[in-house]
């Protein structure tokens, strides 16, 4: 597999920079399967056309973090610190950059984004370092209660515009943890979720917190590529509620890859999801 034959030409004034408002009115292609290749040019408010009363629609409400931060070395030094996932009560996986600047032992202070002061109470010391690169930090101080004082929504490279954190969420988002949005929900507004109800479509909701590898460019061969492995969790009730489905004959219809990535995940692992 070679990655160029993936590759074309992007032009920068066609990478939305905001997104669309109200937010169903993005635009969505359809792709029918069936029959002699057909693709329709729809809006996402047009989607009840294509679900019946039956169907179970899977979505994941993991919830944006701000998970980049601003971090001083006793030297005065400063380095860009990712949020990974937390390991254990106040010991963080984080992306480090630049690595070299955070060896075990060095200890961090954290800047607020807006004026750069240095926030009293919260420290990190660099306990570890992974094979990948991957820095352990231990903090003191509570983190997530300084978080939204110290931390930015780590929006995609591709998108210089200055978006609202709110903006950058799910309507249904919920659970903390991820450090991008997963894309496909970002679409639904409550009123569209209304109609889909009313129709007899069946919501159900699970949760995969979307890691930093989503911002990790694919280079050589992408068949070799790693990804950050990424926590899942599939409650009981969307599990027999797809599973019920599928012994029905009623369509299950995943938003978005990880949805499907939670799915195929559990499906692969025999926890219970057909």
């Amino acid at each position: 597999m070679s990655l160029e034959a993936y590759d074309y030409f992007l032009p920068e004034e066609l990478i939305a920079q905001e997104g669309m408002e109200p937010r169903d009115r993005a635009r969505m292609l359809v792709v029918h399967r069936e029959g002699p290749f057909r693709a329709e040019h729809r809006q996402v408010r047009d989607l009840p056309e294509y679900l019946r009363s039956g169907d179970v629609l899977v979505f994941n409400e993991s919830k944006v973090i701000p998970a980049r931060l601003l971090a001083q070395r006793p030297t005065g030094g400063r380095v860009e610190v990712l949020l990974v996932r937390e390991r254990a009560p106040g010991l963080w996986e984080a992306l480090v950059g630049p690595g070299r600047k955070a060896k075990p032992g060095t200890r961090l202070r954290f800047l607020s984004p807006r004026d750069l002061h240095v926030v009293p109470d919260l420290e990190a010391e660099v306990v570890g370092v992974e094979e990948d690169g991957v820095r352990l930090l231990r903090f003191q101080g509570g983190l997530m209660a300084h978080l939204e004082e110290v931390g930015e929504v780590p929006l995609p490279p591709y998108i210089k515009a200055r978006i609202p954190p709110e903006r950058y969420q799910t309507v249904y988002a919920r659970r903390p943890g991820s450090v991008a949005a997963p894309t496909a929900g970002l679409h639904f507004t409550p009123e569209l979720l209304a109609r889909l109800r009313d129709m007899g479509v069946e919501l159900r909701f699970l949760t995969l917190h979307v890691g930093p590898g989503t911002f990790r460019p694919v280079k050589g061969d992408p068949e070799k590529h790693e990804m950050h492995p990424e926590p899942y969790e599939i409650p009981e009730e969307t599990a027999e509620a797809i599973n019920r489905a599928k012994k029905e004959g009623r369509r299950v219809v995943a938003v978005g890859t990880t949805v499907a990535r939670a799915l195929e995940s559990a499906f692969q692992e025999g926890i219970g999801v057909v």
